[in-house]
């Protein structure tokens, strides 16, 4: 049988002050007609911005 795991305040701060990332994969068309894609990681509250400055 496992332990319960004992959090102290310091590591549930830790836990809480983490960012959270988003992965996003655009797509978009070359010159060729073939579709491309690119993947980046961005900040969760990020996300909306970075779509809409990345939409063609």
């Amino acid at each position: 049988m496992a332990k319960k795991q004992v959090y102290g305040e310091q590591v549930l701060a830790a836990k809480a002050a983490q960012r959270k990332m988003a992965k996003v994969i655009l797509s978009k068309k070359t010159s060729h007609g073939k579709v491309a894609f690119h993947e980046s990681t961005v900040d969760q509250e990020q996300v909306k911005d970075f779509i809409s400055r990345n939409k063609s």
